[in-house]
């Protein structure tokens, strides 16, 4: 996996545009208040043991920490802060995480801010805005790397050695290929796990599922058949009594020895009309009324005696019907309170089976899929895994090569990769499965043999605070061109150094600048007369206070101190000794340049 999301990397080999423009120091150790502005390539910090050097450099891996307690607070004062502003211009991956954050650049600018007031907590702000300190310390190793004393060193974590080899061999590009191979064969493992778990869900539902629906389609229901069904049994239930009605109705109209049968009496209404039309055309409207109303009465007559004849009584067809409706009634009480609700939930089943008859299909579709992508993740694997390898043999060669400059020609610098064997991993090379995740399969670290015959151990395994500091140089000189940090600090890297190969380390450090934003804390001028800003830090008495006070030296100033650094005294040799150092480095430096 990557190290930090939030801050992706690039495989730019170009210099980083990131520097630390100011540093603001107030109240911390003896430090009354320092307002430093330290320059784009390699700034010196000289001064005299006790004066303070560190505690710039302890201020600096505080802000990158966020971590402050009331022992660095001045003593008499009632908080401390420590402030930097960095340049990002032309970091837009820093800037897009910053802006996720809520946090906009100002011009180009963050101010990374830290302070804290005596019984409270620290409080870090990202311009102005309050920030998580968990941020902050990922926002940190992104911006500077501390070497030495005050270790604030991504060198250190194993987690970090696969960035910086990826960035080394050029393997970036290829690595974010797998990456997204590894995520697409994940996704679809997931997919096809998803759908064997449907499938044994289904398989335990189907029968119950196929149940329902011939239950339902043995029912042959019709659309309002409850309905009529319900008025059928009604009739059914009152024949005798309609039918009894029916005939009272019919021997009312024209029932024979009822005493005033309504049909009689119309024909003979009728009749009387017809005649009285015959000698008054003014009666014929009434009539034909009569005439029509006694054609619309027969007709009546006839059906009710029809409705009455065909009206009887039939058990076996009632004891069907209550049968039919008991049906009906059971299959909506269990799938819908009406016929169109049933109808509508056999539809649902009968999708639900063909889905399920789908999802097979569906699923060798996927196996298919994934087995492709597994094949080109086992293929990107390898020559991931291979350019590593090449790329590791070149990056542990240069690195002893500059071993050897800085003095250290007996230890020795390796990249070690290896694989964990995994039961459901990739099939790679001269092991069956091996673990993989979204990086690829190699397992890097940086190790390290400082003596002949002795083991190769990690960095961190290094006693030496003097040996860590040149092994990183090493290193960070080897990577100079792929290494995102951009900001480097090295405090003390001169521990056990002599005058020669302090030279050496000079050079370097110039070299390194080229690329990168150094400050370097060092009691040796050989190294000092490489910088291209010098700054020295002094005690200041006040006559009841002491404090540190940060300057930088040029011209006679400067030569003054390296004079100083050489021999302790500013003697006319010693001054010629130093002048001849500052033309030697400016020589280097210049064909640096060229």
């Amino acid at each position: 996996m990557t190290q930090l999301r939030a801050f992706p990397e690039t495989s730019s080999t170009k210099r980083v545009n990131i520097l630390l423009v100011r540093l603001l120091v107030k109240n911390f150790g003896i430090i009354d208040e320092i307002d430093w502005s330290p320059g784009e390539k390699l700034n010196i910090i000289t001064g005299e043991t006790g004066a303070g050097k560190s505690l710039v450099i302890d201020a600096i891996s505080a802000l990158l920490s966020g971590k402050l307690d009331e022992t660095d607070i001045r003593h008499g004062a009632g908080d401390c802060r420590v402030e930097g502003v960095f340049d990002l211009s032309g970091r837009t991956d820093l800037a897009d995480a910053l802006a996720a954050q809520g946090i906009e650049l100002e011009d180009g600018t963050l101010t990374v801010s830290l302070s804290l007031k005596r019984g409270s907590r620290p409080a870090v702000r990202l311009n102005g805005a309050i920030a998580q300190r968990s941020f902050a310390r990922e926002l940190g190793p992104k911006l500077v790397e501390l070497h030495g004393q005050s270790q604030h060193l991504s060198l250190l974590e194993p987690s970090s050695h696969l960035d910086y080899l990826d960035s080394y061999a050029g393997t970036l590009s290829l690595r974010h290929d797998f990456s997204r191979a590894a995520q697409n064969l994940s996704n679809l493992k997931n997919k096809i796990t998803n759908i064997a778990v449907k499938e044994a869900e289904m398989a335990r539902q189907q029968d119950f599922l196929n149940f329902q629906l011939q239950e339902i389609e043995r029912a042959a229901l019709a659309e309002n058949e409850d309905s009529l069904l319900e008025e059928e049994r009604t009739i059914l239930a009152s024949a005798e009594r309609l039918k009894a009605l029916a005939q009272e109705a019919e021997y009312a109209l024209d029932g024979e020895g009822f005493e005033t049968p309504v049909m009689h009496n119309l024909s003979r209404a009728a009749a009387a009309l017809e005649k009285l039309a015959a000698i008054d055309g003014r009666a014929k409207p009434q009539a034909e009324v009569v005439r029509n109303t006694l054609l619309e009465l027969t007709e009546a007559v006839r059906e009710v005696r029809s409705y009455a004849l065909n009206l009887d009584a039939d058990p076996s067809r009632l004891e069907e019907l209550e049968a039919r409706i008991g049906l009906i009634r059971d299959l909506k009480r269990k799938y819908g309170g009406s016929i169109p609700s049933i109808l509508g939930f056999a539809d649902k089943i009968r999708r639900e089976l063909e889905a399920s008859s789908l999802l097979d299909d569906r699923k060798n579709g996927l196996v298919k899929e994934a087995e492709a992508t597994r094949r080109e993740l086992v293929m990107l694997g390898i020559s991931l895994s291979e350019k590593r390898h090449a790329g590791a043999i070149k990056l542990s060669q240069a690195v002893n090569l500059e071993l050897k400059d800085l003095g250290m020609g007996n230890a020795r610098f390796s990249v070690s990769i290896r694989f964990e064997d995994s039961a459901d991993g990739l099939p790679l090379p001269n092991s069956p499965s091996v673990k993989y995740d979204l990086t690829g399969a190699d397992k890097v670290e940086f190790l390290v043999s400082t003596n002949p015959g002795e083991p190769f151990l990690p960095l961190i395994r290094i006693a030496s605070t003097g040996e860590l500091s040149r092994f990183t140089l090493a290193v960070k000189t080897a990577l100079a061109e792929s290494d995102r940090v951009p900001v480097l600090i090295f405090d003390e890297i001169d521990i056990g150094v002599g005058g020669r190969s302090g030279e050496i380390i000079g050079r370097k450090l110039s070299a390194l600048s080229l690329s990168h934003q150094v400050i370097c804390v060092t009691h040796l001028p050989q190294i000092a007369c490489y910088g291209s800003r010098h700054f020295k830090i002094i005690k200041v008495h006040d006559g009841e206070r002491v404090t540190s006070a940060l300057s930088e030296l040029t011209g006679n100033d400067l030569l003054t101190e390296l004079a100083a650094m050489l021999s302790g005294q500013n003697s006319r040799a010693a001054a010629d000794a130093a002048r001849e150092l500052i033309e030697k480095a400016a020589a280097f430096t210049e064909s640096l340049r060229n």
